[in-house]
């Protein structure tokens, strides 16, 4: 039985398939050269983790205030090391580069 933040990582991809699938291709341009597509990953970016927000919300919401605060942001690092796997430069998105 896969684990609770695979599930809605899966469901995530599945529903918004269209939209990762632009952004790997726009990530992997801007892991080859990071200065030529930083404003660009940033913009887009900003729209993947407006995705990924909603479903760690939908994931740890309701543990937030809870005894079960600190499994929450376990789950929490869980769920975006699952979406690091295929985006590593995550992190990345919104970064200025001097």
């Amino acid at each position: 039985m896969a684990t609770k933040f695979k599930e809605v990582f899966q469901e995530m991809v599945t529903k918004y398939e269209k939209e990762f699938d632009e952004f790997q291709i726009l990530h992997d341009k801007y892991e080859q050269d990071p200065k030529k597509w930083q404003s660009e990953f940033n913009s887009e970016g900003g729209k993947i983790m407006d995705i990924v927000r909603e479903y760690e919300d939908r994931l740890c919401g309701k543990m937030e205030n809870t005894k079960n605060s600190t499994y929450s942001a376990n789950l929490a690092e869980k769920f975006r090391g699952e979406i690091k796997r295929y985006l590593p430069k995550l992190d990345m998105i919104g970064v200025v580069m001097g």
